[in-house]
Protein backbone atom coordinates (compact mmCIF):
# COMPACT_ATOMS: atom_id res chain seq x y z
CA UNK A 1 0.00 0.00 0.00
CA UNK A 2 2.56 2.32 0.58
CA UNK A 3 4.83 1.63 -2.78
CA UNK A 4 1.32 2.27 -4.10
CA UNK A 5 0.73 5.84 -2.35
CA UNK A 6 4.47 6.69 -3.59
CA UNK A 7 4.31 5.60 -6.64
CA UNK A 8 1.60 7.83 -6.75
CA UNK A 9 2.75 10.65 -5.50
CA UNK A 10 6.12 10.46 -8.11
CA UNK A 11 3.90 10.16 -10.97
CA UNK A 12 3.51 13.73 -12.88
CA UNK A 13 0.63 15.86 -12.24
CA UNK A 14 -1.76 16.11 -15.58
CA UNK A 15 -2.58 19.47 -16.59
CA UNK A 16 -4.79 19.67 -19.14
CA UNK A 17 -5.28 22.59 -22.04
CA UNK A 18 -8.67 23.58 -23.49
CA UNK A 19 -9.35 25.70 -26.33
CA UNK A 20 -9.86 28.49 -24.40
CA UNK A 21 -6.32 28.37 -23.50
CA UNK A 22 -7.41 27.72 -20.08
CA UNK A 23 -5.12 25.56 -18.19
CA UNK A 24 -6.63 23.08 -15.80
CA UNK A 25 -4.88 21.21 -13.16
CA UNK A 26 -6.78 18.18 -12.29
CA UNK A 27 -4.84 17.86 -9.00
CA UNK A 28 -5.72 20.65 -7.28
CA UNK A 29 -9.12 20.63 -9.58
CA UNK A 30 -8.62 24.43 -10.41
CA UNK A 31 -7.48 26.36 -13.45
CA UNK A 32 -3.85 27.92 -13.42
CA UNK A 33 -1.94 30.15 -15.24
CA UNK A 34 2.12 30.18 -17.00
CA UNK A 35 2.83 31.86 -14.18
CA UNK A 36 1.45 28.96 -11.51
CA UNK A 37 3.19 26.17 -13.89
CA UNK A 38 6.61 28.55 -13.68
CA UNK A 39 6.18 28.06 -10.15
CA UNK A 40 5.74 24.33 -10.12
CA UNK A 41 8.57 23.89 -11.89
CA UNK A 42 11.17 26.10 -9.39
CA UNK A 43 9.41 23.94 -6.53
CA UNK A 44 10.73 20.92 -8.28
CA UNK A 45 7.01 19.60 -9.07
CA UNK A 46 6.31 17.55 -11.94
CA UNK A 47 3.89 17.99 -14.51
CA UNK A 48 2.47 17.10 -18.00
CA UNK A 49 0.39 18.95 -20.27
CA UNK A 50 -2.16 17.15 -22.14
CA UNK A 51 -4.36 18.70 -24.94
CA UNK A 52 -8.18 18.22 -23.51
CA UNK A 53 -9.51 17.74 -26.92
CA UNK A 54 -6.81 15.68 -28.65
CA UNK A 55 -5.10 14.00 -25.31
CA UNK A 56 -1.92 14.87 -27.34
CA UNK A 57 1.08 15.84 -25.17
CA UNK A 58 2.06 19.49 -25.37
CA UNK A 59 4.50 20.01 -22.49
CA UNK A 60 7.12 20.87 -24.80
CA UNK A 61 5.45 23.35 -26.44
CA UNK A 62 3.66 24.83 -22.84
CA UNK A 63 7.07 24.96 -21.26
CA UNK A 64 8.79 26.56 -24.21
CA UNK A 65 5.81 29.64 -24.01
CA UNK A 66 6.83 30.16 -20.47
CA UNK A 67 10.06 30.38 -21.16
CA UNK A 68 8.77 33.72 -24.23
CA UNK A 69 7.13 35.15 -21.34
CA UNK A 70 9.81 35.13 -18.93
CA UNK A 71 11.60 36.44 -21.75
CA UNK A 72 9.10 39.07 -22.35
CA UNK A 73 9.17 40.41 -18.64
CA UNK A 74 13.03 41.64 -18.85
CA UNK A 75 14.31 38.28 -17.18
CA UNK A 76 16.84 37.60 -19.91
CA UNK A 77 18.57 34.26 -19.48
CA UNK A 78 19.30 33.74 -23.40
CA UNK A 79 21.55 35.89 -25.14
CA UNK A 80 20.65 36.70 -28.85
CA UNK A 81 24.13 34.93 -29.61
CA UNK A 82 22.67 31.72 -28.10
CA UNK A 83 19.20 32.05 -29.43
CA UNK A 84 20.90 32.70 -33.49
CA UNK A 85 23.67 29.58 -32.93
CA UNK A 86 20.36 27.46 -31.58
CA UNK A 87 18.53 28.39 -34.53
CA UNK A 88 21.02 27.31 -36.93
CA UNK A 89 21.55 24.12 -35.84
CA UNK A 90 17.95 22.91 -36.86
CA UNK A 91 18.21 21.09 -40.10
CA UNK A 92 22.02 20.69 -39.66
CA UNK A 93 24.13 17.47 -39.32
CA UNK A 94 24.51 17.83 -35.47
CA UNK A 95 20.84 18.54 -34.80
CA UNK A 96 21.04 15.02 -32.77
CA UNK A 97 23.21 15.62 -30.57
CA UNK A 98 22.65 19.22 -29.75
CA UNK A 99 19.54 18.77 -27.52
CA UNK A 100 22.05 16.06 -25.61
CA UNK A 101 24.97 18.41 -25.42
CA UNK A 102 22.67 20.63 -23.35
CA UNK A 103 20.99 18.78 -21.38
CA UNK A 104 24.11 17.68 -19.99
CA UNK A 105 25.45 20.56 -19.33
CA UNK A 106 22.36 22.09 -17.95
CA UNK A 107 22.37 19.19 -15.65
CA UNK A 108 26.04 20.05 -14.45
CA UNK A 109 25.36 23.09 -14.16
CA UNK A 110 22.66 22.63 -11.58
CA UNK A 111 24.39 20.25 -9.89
CA UNK A 112 27.16 23.19 -8.73
CA UNK A 113 24.64 25.84 -8.62
CA UNK A 114 25.14 26.40 -4.79
CA UNK A 115 29.10 26.43 -5.31
CA UNK A 116 28.56 29.33 -7.95
CA UNK A 117 26.05 30.64 -6.02
CA UNK A 118 28.73 31.33 -3.37
CA UNK A 119 31.20 32.77 -5.57
CA UNK A 120 28.30 35.09 -6.68
CA UNK A 121 28.20 35.99 -3.01
CA UNK A 122 32.38 37.01 -2.22
CA UNK A 123 32.59 33.89 -0.33
CA UNK A 124 36.32 33.38 -1.26
CA UNK A 125 37.67 37.28 -0.51
CA UNK A 126 35.94 39.08 -3.17
CA UNK A 127 37.59 37.79 -5.93
CA UNK A 128 36.09 37.44 -9.49
CA UNK A 129 33.75 34.59 -9.46
CA UNK A 130 33.61 34.24 -13.35
CA UNK A 131 37.17 32.44 -13.55
CA UNK A 132 35.16 29.14 -12.38
CA UNK A 133 32.64 29.79 -15.15
CA UNK A 134 35.25 30.22 -17.64
CA UNK A 135 36.84 26.86 -16.69
CA UNK A 136 33.00 25.52 -16.77
CA UNK A 137 32.82 27.01 -20.15
CA UNK A 138 36.09 25.59 -21.31
CA UNK A 139 35.02 22.24 -20.90
CA UNK A 140 32.12 22.04 -22.57
CA UNK A 141 33.43 24.14 -25.22
CA UNK A 142 35.77 21.13 -25.29
CA UNK A 143 33.03 18.74 -25.33
CA UNK A 144 31.24 20.25 -27.67
CA UNK A 145 34.02 20.50 -30.48
CA UNK A 146 34.58 17.01 -29.60
CA UNK A 147 31.27 16.07 -30.75
CA UNK A 148 30.79 18.26 -33.97
CA UNK A 149 34.41 16.23 -34.74
CA UNK A 150 32.18 13.31 -34.16
CA UNK A 151 29.28 13.81 -36.50
CA UNK A 152 31.28 15.76 -39.36
CA UNK A 153 35.23 14.16 -39.44
CA UNK A 154 35.87 16.78 -42.07
CA UNK A 155 35.14 19.60 -39.15
CA UNK A 156 38.30 21.44 -39.68
CA UNK A 157 40.71 22.80 -36.59
CA UNK A 158 39.11 26.26 -35.17
CA UNK A 159 36.05 26.39 -37.85
CA UNK A 160 32.85 26.97 -37.15
CA UNK A 161 30.09 24.36 -37.59
CA UNK A 162 28.85 23.85 -40.93
CA UNK A 163 32.13 25.89 -42.99
CA UNK A 164 33.99 22.58 -43.98
CA UNK A 165 33.51 21.49 -47.46
CA UNK A 166 31.64 23.91 -50.07
CA UNK A 167 28.13 22.83 -48.96
CA UNK A 168 27.75 24.70 -45.22
CA UNK A 169 26.69 21.40 -44.02
CA UNK A 170 30.11 19.89 -42.87
CA UNK A 171 30.25 17.85 -46.07
CA UNK A 172 33.77 17.86 -47.57
CA UNK A 173 33.80 19.42 -50.88
CA UNK A 174 33.76 17.29 -53.92
CA UNK A 175 37.44 16.35 -55.00
CA UNK A 176 39.30 16.60 -58.28
CA UNK A 177 40.19 13.32 -60.08
CA UNK A 178 44.06 13.68 -58.33
CA UNK A 179 43.32 10.74 -56.17
CA UNK A 180 45.12 7.74 -57.39
CA UNK A 181 42.80 4.99 -58.38
CA UNK A 182 42.84 2.10 -55.43
CA UNK A 183 43.49 3.94 -52.27
CA UNK A 184 39.59 5.40 -52.08
CA UNK A 185 38.74 1.98 -49.92
CA UNK A 186 41.87 2.45 -47.56
CA UNK A 187 40.92 6.13 -46.90
CA UNK A 188 37.21 5.22 -46.15
CA UNK A 189 37.71 2.29 -43.72
CA UNK A 190 40.72 4.76 -42.24
CA UNK A 191 38.25 7.47 -41.95
CA UNK A 192 35.51 5.02 -40.51
CA UNK A 193 37.83 3.18 -37.75
CA UNK A 194 38.73 7.16 -36.89
CA UNK A 195 35.07 7.56 -36.64
CA UNK A 196 34.64 4.80 -34.66
CA UNK A 197 37.43 5.59 -32.16
CA UNK A 198 35.58 9.62 -32.00
CA UNK A 199 32.49 7.85 -31.06
CA UNK A 200 33.31 5.77 -28.02
CA UNK A 201 35.85 8.75 -26.86
CA UNK A 202 32.68 10.67 -26.78
CA UNK A 203 30.68 8.38 -25.51
CA UNK A 204 32.81 8.14 -22.66
CA UNK A 205 32.82 11.52 -22.23
CA UNK A 206 29.01 12.19 -21.63
CA UNK A 207 28.93 9.23 -19.50
CA UNK A 208 31.57 10.83 -17.32
CA UNK A 209 29.28 13.96 -17.11
CA UNK A 210 26.30 12.60 -16.47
Amino acid sequence: MAETTENAQQKPITIKKYANRRLYNTATSSYVTLDHLAEMVKEGVEFAVFDAKTGEEITRSVLTHIIVEQENKGQNLLPVSFLRHLISFYGDSLEAVVPKYLEHSMHSFARNQEQMRDYLQGTFGGLTPFSAFDDLGKQNVALFESAMKMFTPFYPEGGNPGEAGSNGKGTPAASGSDTPAGTGNQNDNSELASLRAQLEAMQKRLDDLS
